[in-house]
C-alpha cells in the first residue's frame, strides 16, 4: 500500500479506500453469484478456476505505469468481484465433501485463507530489495497455480446437490430459519471486526513504535505474523468444536476478540514491545478463529440446493460490514487519538455475541 501511494501519488486516505474497493468488488460479486445461485447451479471447481485466473489478472493489472487512482479503485474492485468464485465457493466445495467434522474442515479453509491474507506482507519482506511489484506478480502466479490445483485434484463432492434451477429468491429465503439468522448475525459482528483490524495491523504497529521510539522495526514481517497466526487459530477451533460445539468454540472466540478491542488503548501504553506484540498476537489468534465456525452453522442450517447461495450471501453482507468498519477507522485516525480508535471494533462482537446467545 505505501509503495502504491509514493508511486503513484496519492493521499494518505487512499489507504482504507484501496482497500475498501476490494471489499466492494467482494460484495458486488458475491451479490450477483448468489442472486443468479451461480455455485449452486455449476461445478464449483470450474467456477473457482475461471474467478482465479480472471482475478489474477485484474490483479496484475496494477504494475502498469499509466496507472491513476481511478484505474487502481477499479482494478482493485474487479479483483475483488471475482473473490466471490474463490472464497465463499472454496466454503461451498469444502461442504460437498464433508457432512461431518465440517467445522474441522472449514478451520484448515479458512486457516489457509488467512495465511493468503498474511502472506503479501512476507513477501514485501522476501522481496524488500525487488521492486513492488514483485509482490503483484507472485501473488497473481500463486493465485493462477491456486485455480489449476483445483479443478485438477479437487472433483465435486459426493454432498454435492446441484440447484435444480435458477432461483432468484434463495439468497432471501434462507433467513426464514431462526438457527440460520443467529449464525448469520453472529458471522456479520465479526465481520465488522475482522477485516478492519487486518487493515489496520500495520498501522497499529508504527503506532506503537512511533510513540515508544523503540529502533528499527520489521513492520512487514510483524504483520505477517499476527495475520498469519489466525490460521493456526481457524484449525485449533475446528478440532475444538468437534470436542466442544461449533457454537460453544465461536461464542468463546468472538468474546475473547472482543476483549481485546476492549483493551487495545491500554496495551499501546505498555512499554514492553513484546508483551505489545504478543497481545496482538493473542488478538489475530481469535479474532478469525470464530470465521469457519460461523461458516460451519450457516451451512448446517441452509437448505442443501441452496447452500452455496446461503454461504455466498451472507459473505455478501458480512464483506458490505467490513467497508463501513474500515472507513470509519480511516476517518476516526485523523479525529482522534489512534491508540484509542480500535475501541469501534467491539461493537460487531457484542452485537454478535448478542445474536448466538438469544434463544428462539
Amino acid at each position: 500500500m505505501g509503495d502504491l501511494i509514493a508511486t503513484f501519488q496519492l493521499d494518505d486516505s487512499a489507504l482504507g479506500h484501496l482497500t475498501s474497493a476490494v471489499q466492494f468488488g467482494f460484495i458486488s460479486g458475491t451479490l450477483i453469484f448468489a442472486i443468479l445461485t451461480i455455485s449452486d447451479r455449476f461445478s464449483p471447481s470450474k467456477v473457482f478456476l475461471i474467478s482465479a485466473l480472471v482475478g489474477a489478472l485484474f490483479n496484475l493489472g496494477i504494475i502498469w505505469e499509466g496507472n491513476s487512482l481511478t484505474s487502481i479503485l477499479a482494478l482493485r474492485f474487479l479483483t475483488g468481484f471475482f473473490l466471490a468464485g474463490i472464497y465463499p465457493v472454496g466454503m461451498k466445495i469444502a461442504a460437498d465433501h464433508f457432512e461431518k467434522g465440517l467445522g474441522k474442515s472449514l478451520g484448515f479453509l479458512v486457516g489457509a485463507l488467512t495465511l493468503g491474507t498474511a502472506f503479501p506482507h512476507l513477501a514485501k519482506d522476501l522481496t524488500a530489495s525487488l521492486p513492488w511489484k514483485a509482490v503483484l506478480l507472485l501473488t497473481s502466479l500463486l493465485a493462477t497455480f491456486g485455480g489449476l490445483l483445483m479443478i485438477l485434484l479437487v472433483p465435486n463432492g459426493p454432498y454435492r446437490v446441484p440447484a435444480k434451477k435458477l432461483d432468484l429468491s434463495a439468497f432471501v429465503g434462507v433467513f426464514r430459519n431462526a438457527d440460520f439468522r443467529s449464525a448469520a448475525f453472529g458471522y456479520f459482528g465479526h465481520m465488522w471486526e475482522l477485516y478492519a483490524f487486518w487493515t489496520f495491523v500495520p498501522v497499529m504497529l508504527a503506532t506503537y513504535f512511533k510513540a515508544h521510539t523503540q529502533g528499527a522495526t520489521n513492520i512487514p514481517l510483524l504483520s505477517f505474523m499476527v495475520i498469519g497466526i489466525g490460521g493456526i487459530g481457524c484449525a485449533a477451533g475446528g478440532y475444538l468444536s468437534q470436542v466442544l460445539g461449533v457454537k460453544r468454540v465461536a461464542f468463546a472466540a468472538l468474546l475473547l476478540s472482543c476483549l481485546c478491542c476492549l483493551v487495545s488503548p491500554w496495551m499501546f501504553t505498555t512499554q514492553s514491545a513484546p508483551l505489545f506484540v504478543g497481545f496482538l498476537l493473542f488478538w489475530g489468534t481469535f479474532v478469525i478463529m470464530d470465521s469457519p465456525l460461523f461458516s460451519t452453522l450457516v451451512a448446517h442450517n441452509a437448505n442443501p440446493e441452496v447452500k452455496g447461495t446461503a454461504l455466498t450471501i451472507v459473505n455478501c453482507i458480512g464483506f458490505a460490514i467490513t467497508i463501513v468498519s474500515i472507513q470509519i477507522l480511516t476517518y476516526l485516525q485523523d479525529l482522534f487519538e489512534p491508540t484509542y480508535i480500535y475501541l469501534v471494533l467491539a461493537i460487531g462482537p457484542i452485537i454478535g455475541l448478542i445474536a448466538l446467545n438469544k434463544k428462539k
